[in-house]
């Protein structure tokens, strides 16, 4: 008896551990009105495309697009839709890939209300091929929201993990595990920064998650830096834009003008 009492704290800390880590974000730093001009570059430098995340705030939700056109044509079209009073909820999540750069072009719908989650997809023959399922999906989901929780997050309390469906094309449910890597400077202007460089390893789980690193199919680790300020900011990310992905860099651009002008 008194061995079960003296387990009883420890029990209920688990519990309790268990519970906050599939609480959503809380919001610190309200999204709106956003146009931002983005690059995507290879490992090596190469420019690949240009981007525009594109957000708006309509009668309480956050639309946020992030769009990518490639140089060979090519294009990644990502949608969240989220709302944020009082903490980071998703709603709605399209993404759409197709072109070249990607190994299995695809396009994925997640509804959170329902559970549903919907990739349609080529098979290696050319074949259309829908993969429609039901999926407990947890309150703290994160697909096309990771730097703007990352905008919110408090240093010292990092979330335990950021829940994320990827299609495999088969939809999955992993987890990507937040960690801190530092401060790292940059400048603008010749103004001196300081941004905070976080780390997300991608946490497969089940028997998957025990043999991807022995058959090297481990997703790399991706890298967020925002910027630190009373006004945080995402200044650039390193990470895969699909399942067995190179790591691509995206970072913010400013508009260039002609000569005169």
């Amino acid at each position: 008896m008194n061995l079960i009492k003296r387990s009883m704290p420890a029990i209920v800390m688990c519990l309790l551990a268990a519970r906050s880590s599939a609480e959503p974000v809380a919001v610190r730093h309200a999204e709106g009105l956003t146009h931002g001009f983005l690059t995507l570059r290879s490992a090596e430098g190469a420019l690949l495309a240009n981007g525009d995340l594109i957000q708006n705030l309509v009668g309480g939700r956050v639309s946020s697009r992030l769009v990518f056109r490639f140089k060979d044509g090519s294009l990644s079209d990502e949608t969240s839709v989220f709302s944020q009073r009082g903490q980071f909820r998703l709603l709605t999540y399209h993404l759409i890939q197709r072109g070249p750069a990607f190994a299995q072009p695809l396009e994925m719908r997640i509804d959170t209300a329902t559970g549903r989650v919907v990739v349609r997809y080529k098979n290696d023959h050319g074949e259309e091929k829908v993969e429609d399922e039901q999926m407990k999906l947890p309150p703290d989901l994160a697909n096309g929201m990771l730097s703007t929780l990352l905008k919110n997050v408090r240093r010292d309390a990092l979330p335990a993990s950021l829940p994320l469906v990827v299609a495999t094309p088969k939809p999955r449910l992993v987890k990507a595990v937040p960690s801190l890597a530092g401060s790292d400077p940059f400048s603008t202007g010749g103004t001196a920064r300081k941004a905070t460089h976080y780390v997300l390893k991608i946490d497969i789980g089940g028997i998957a998650g025990v043999v991807a690193p022995l058959i090297g199919k481990q997703p790399p680790d991706s890298h967020v830096w925002i910027l630190e300020s009373e006004a945080p900011a995402f200044v650039r990310s390193r990470a895969p834009m699909f399942m067995g992905g190179g790591l691509w860099q995206t970072e913010l651009v400013s508009p260039a003008w002609p000569r005169g002008r």
